[in-house]
């Protein structure tokens, strides 16, 4: 897999449909799964939470936006979110209570969870806020690496429950598959570039984008046969 991210462009008719309130990419389903699966998250780690132990920890808000809003990303798979929080909040817990100065312990711990995420190939940004969270909780709130059990294991276990329910049941089976590319026809120009192109040109251009390798190829393979259907048609 070859991550990619572009930034929004609001023009088209993929974006026009996110601003819409229904449909299969609208807002209000990304919000109500994310209303759903923090609410679960929350409802049930409340309930086997100790004393005055959180039960739910802020990066699962960023974890739900993922999840829920671009279910199809990389960064936002089942793998990612598991791995990403957890070994992330374990290197925040570790290196809160080995380095004596919060800044650098809380520096580190993120610099080292981007790195361990990246080579664990579950890279999932709110790992860095787990990272974070946990160095200072330790130093601050005497944090041990219990927190991983209660609240962190639950809460993240719930939310990806609730984004496997979820986002199958309204048209984005999670975790994603990529899109088939399509068979085109033989003696013409579309489909005549191999995958060597598209590696060679991913290679160049040298950026993490937040696409599956093998969805951006069946986008410009998609995309080629409309253009061909579109003059065949003159």
């Amino acid at each position: 897999m070859q991550p990619v991210f572009r930034g929004p462009v609001h023009r088209g008719a993929a974006a026009a449909a996110q601003w819409k309130p229904g449909g299969r990419l609208g807002w209000a389903r990304g919000a109500l799964g994310a209303l759903i699966g923090i609410a679960l998250a929350g409802l049930a780690t409340k309930m086997v939470a100790y004393g005055d132990a959180p039960w739910l920890v802020a990066p699962i808000g960023a974890s739900a936006v993922l999840v829920f809003a671009v279910p199809a990303s990389p960064l936002a798979q089942p793998w990612s979110v598991l791995g990403g929080n957890m070994i992330s909040a374990a290197i925040g817990i570790a290196l809160g209570h080995a380095i004596g100065a919060p800044w650098l312990a809380a520096s580190l711990a993120v610099g080292v969870a981007i790195a361990v995420m990246t080579l664990a190939r579950c890279l999932h940004p709110p790992g860095g806020a787990c990272a974070l969270l946990c160095a200072l909780g330790a130093k601050a709130s005497g944090w041990t690496f219990g927190v991983l059990l209660v609240p962190f294991l639950p809460n993240v276990l719930l939310l990806i429950f609730a984004g496997w329910v979820y986002n199958g049941l309204t048209g984005h089976p999670w975790p994603h598959r990529p899109h088939p590319a399509p068979v085109l026809p033989q003696g013409t120009w579309a489909g005549t570039y191999e995958d060597a192109d598209l590696d060679a040109v991913l290679e160049d251009w040298d950026e993490v984008l937040d696409v599956e390798r093998e969805d951006l190829d069946a986008l410009f393979r998609a995309l080629e046969q409309r253009v061909l259907q579109r003059w065949q048609a003159r």
